[in-house]
């Protein structure tokens, strides 16, 4: 990161390898051309060319080509999530996953991320994932901490409020 800071290329060297992060996800062929040893160095090297060459900053291309020249390429895909996280964390932006039965609405998302912000002190990204198995609510993870408001949970926890043998009528879910 320190001669993408000095080139003032962070922002570009980050969408870079978003695009090469992307194409590994998308090609198994290329992601297990990464990890075998059988393949020659220059045949890399030379797939690398025509796939990035001109579509990625001079910076990205030459840590690319250095890394298969020393062996590290199958490194490629986790160096580029360090990559991320550390611009993130430079940015004071955090990644929020929230996990519900439905959809947000642009208003309902505008004010979980408020309320995040508020909660964590930094800029939110919320990644939205659906999982009907929830039934509704929301699971939110913020880095180690998990706020579970899903109604699955609640009546996980009711049900063990009941097998407690607790006699409140009230929940404190």
């Amino acid at each position: 990161m320190p001669i993408a800071e000095e080139q003032r290329a962070v922002d570009t060297v980050a969408a870079d390898l978003s695009v090469m992060g992307e194409t590994l996800r998308a090609s198994r062929e290329l992601r297990l051309l990464l990890l075998s040893p059988v393949i020659k160095e220059g045949k890399k090297i030379a797939i690398f060319q025509e796939l990035f060459a001109a579509r990625v900053n001079r910076i990205t291309f030459g840590f690319v080509l250095l890394l298969i020249r020393k062996r590290r390429e199958s490194l490629l895909p986790d160096i580029i999530d360090q990559f991320h996280a550390l611009r993130d964390e430079k940015q004071g932006i955090v990644t929020v996953n929230v996990t519900g039965s439905t959809e947000l609405s642009a208003a309902q998302e505008r004010d979980l991320g408020q309320r995040m912000e508020e909660y964590s002190g930094k800029k939110v990204r919320i990644q939205f994932a659906l999982d009907n198995t929830i039934r509704g609510g929301l699971i939110v993870r913020l880095g180690d901490t998990v706020l579970d408001m899903s109604v699955r949970r609640q009546l996980e926890r009711l049900r063990e409020r009941f097998l407690q043998g607790g006699s409140s009528t009230t929940t404190n879910v």
